[in-house]
């Protein structure tokens, strides 16, 4: 999981590793033979050749953009470098009466941003002699749907530090939280990346049950460019897996207390018991 903070995929190859999966990185697949009947996979480790038995293969490296057969070459539809179809903001290709949204036209391989590409190619369709809308990238979800599974939107720490853009961490582990505990899924984490110094949300990391669907309340407080005070001023049912926002919200709170008004306010409380 190249693209997730490290501590993500460590927590993700721990519990394969609890459920009996042994997980191999910084092998190279070389070679598949079959011996006396028996399949046979040789990959190279630290320069040494290893063989890895095996019943069957799965071959997951990836997906390229099907845009052959469809007339794209009989029309003369652009092409991007990545060979999907060359779309503007709005979604239309070469011809401006041809739209195209999807795996097909990128950047994004996401059912997800593919319905959310169409409303901008329908709107702009239907009206776009009138006005156009661009199509927002600002704020996009995604999810790995691994055990324990693993949904992110904006910046991670690494995605920060190779852009050179300054951040605080604020991490709730959902080890703590009673209905994760109740479920027998009390593992995993959200961590929240926010600017220095404020609450405005620059990005998200959640790991653990139901992740995806517990990422929803931060895309949208992303979108619409609300912070952490709101969320932490929400109410969440007790006990729900979203609580795990609100928490994470609060342990940000909790680092930016301010705590010259705190010593006042202790003075002025043991003032008024008389102590």
């Amino acid at each position: 999981m190249a693209r997730e903070d490290a501590e993500v995929s460590a927590l993700v190859q721990a519990r394969f590793n609890q459920e009996g999966v042994d997980v191999k990185v910084n092998h190279t697949a070389k070679q598949f033979v079959i011996e006396n009947g028996e399949k046979i996979l040789l990959a190279e480790h630290d320069g040494q050749t290893v063989r890895i038995a095996f019943d069957q293969v799965l071959v997951a490296i990836g997906r390229a953009a099907n845009v052959q057969g469809y007339g794209v070459e009989e029309l003369g539809i652009a092409l991007s470098p990545r060979k999907t179809l060359d779309t503007n903001p709005f979604q239309q290709t070469n011809y401006p009466n041809i739209y195209a949204v999807g795996d097909v036209a990128g950047p994004y391989q996401f059912t997800h941003t593919a319905a959310y590409q169409a409303w901008y190619a329908a709107v702009n369709a239907l009206f776009g002699q009138f006005k156009k809308f661009r199509t927002d990238y600002s704020v996009i979800p995604w999810s790995t749907f691994v055990d324990p599974e693993v949904a992110r939107v904006g910046l991670n720490e690494q995605d920060a530090q190779a852009q050179g853009i300054a951040y605080e961490v604020s991490t709730y582990g959902i080890d703590d939280l009673d209905r994760a505990i109740a479920d027998g899924e009390a593992h995993g984490f959200v961590k929240v990346l926010t600017v220095p110094g404020k609450d405005k949300i620059l990005g998200v990391t959640i790991v653990g049950e139901h992740a995806g669907d517990l990422l929803a309340e931060f895309v949208l407080a992303m979108k619409h460019g609300l912070g952490l005070n709101k969320i932490l001023g929400t109410i969440h049912t007790y006990p729900t897996l979203a609580e795990a926002n609100k928490y994470a919200a609060g342990v940000w709170k909790r680092n930016h207390a301010p705590q010259r008004v705190l010593t006042w306010l202790g003075r002025y409380h043991a003032w008024r018991r008389g102590t």
